[in-house]
């Protein structure tokens, strides 16, 4: 079945557009499985058939999962990239039947994104040095973040001409090379407009600029050598100012993603207009974001309600 695996990752890449990070998740996911096949089946590695991949197995592996502690979560991802997988196989008339199906999927608990205050997204976006070049490129850095909702992979891969200022759009290419554009307002017009003057200076001191247009990149946010700036980096900066501005431990840069969308929504912001700027295929997806307000609701409708304080709904109904 390894060849039946590499085949089925070079399909993901050429035929679903799939991303490395994507493909090198399920070949992970695959291998555990085959890994568990092995201790179970007694056979090895080289030797196991796409038949032997049947329901019981799928049922054992869920069981060997929770076993070792996995998360819901975690487990309904492996079992997802098996279901994958077999649906695969099953085009190519390598197994009958789709055992995968008749596997219930673990149920995941609601989990309620971390996201932040807007007085703490305050604090965090205005935290970098104004006066310093590298400071100028982290408050636009921060100042995206919050104003688009990007991934982190998304802010890491733009280049500079995705970005335009006058019109406040960003274009970005999010998950399986799907490009959409989202706004920005202008505040952080402003704080890119102030970096783009050092970044010239970076890329110029490094002599980065002929690299660049020989590999025709221009990256938007480089590192003090005129290169693009990693995730890695991008991710370190956002944790180090999140604790310079004492907000909550444990910040990354998905919080200002989720922090985007929790305020956009508690300001009335339509929900399907908030997915197609997060960039979710599913709008279940984009829906967590509405557990987050549930306190919130509770709180304007104790305070509104002109019958909410007064106890009188529960003996208006005597006559």
């Amino acid at each position: 079945m390894l060849n039946e695996i590499k085949e089925f990752i070079q399909f993901l890449r050429l035929n679903r557009n799939a991303s490395v990070h994507t493909a090198r998740a399920y070949e992970s996911d695959l291998s555990h499985l085959m890994r568990h096949m092995c201790v179970t089946t007694g056979v090895k590695r080289a030797d196991l058939r796409p038949g032997q991949l049947n329901r019981d197995v799928l049922r054992s592996f869920l069981s060997e999962l929770h076993r070792l502690g996995q998360s819901r979560a975690t487990a309904a991802r492996k079992l997802a990239a098996a279901r994958t997988f077999l649906r695969y196989l099953r085009r190519r008339g390598l197994i009958d039947g789709d055992p995968g199906k008749t596997v219930q999927t673990p149920k995941r608990s609601v989990r309620m994104p971390a996201h932040l205050t807007e007085q703490e997204m305050e604090r965090l976006v205005t935290a970098p040095e104004a006066e310093a070049p590298l400071g100028r490129r982290d408050r636009a850095i921060l100042e995206l973040f919050y104003a688009s909702g990007l991934r982190l992979s998304e802010l890491a891969g733009l280049d500079i001409d995705d970005v335009n200022l006058p019109g406040g759009m960003v274009r970005v290419l999010g998950k399986g090379g799907k490009q959409r554009l989202v706004p920005f307002n202008a505040a952080t017009a402003t704080a890119i407009r102030a970096y783009l003057g050092d970044r010239q200076q970076m890329i110029e001191q490094q002599g980065a600029g002929r690299a660049s247009a020989r590999s025709r990149e221009h990256p938007l946010f480089v590192n003090y050598r005129g290169t693009r700036l990693s995730p890695r980096s991008i991710d370190r900066l956002v944790r180090r100012y999140a604790r310079s501005s004492g907000v909550r431990p444990g910040i990354s840069p998905h919080a200002l993603r989720h922090s985007f969308a929790t305020h956009l929504l508690q300001r009335g912001a339509d929900l399907r207009a908030i997915q197609e700027m997060l960039g979710h295929a599913r709008l279940s997806t984009t829906q967590r974001y509405t557990h987050v307000n549930t306190a919130q609701l509770l709180q304007v409708y104790r305070a509104s309600h002109p019958r909410a304080k007064s106890g009188r709904g529960a003996e208006g109904g005597k006559h």
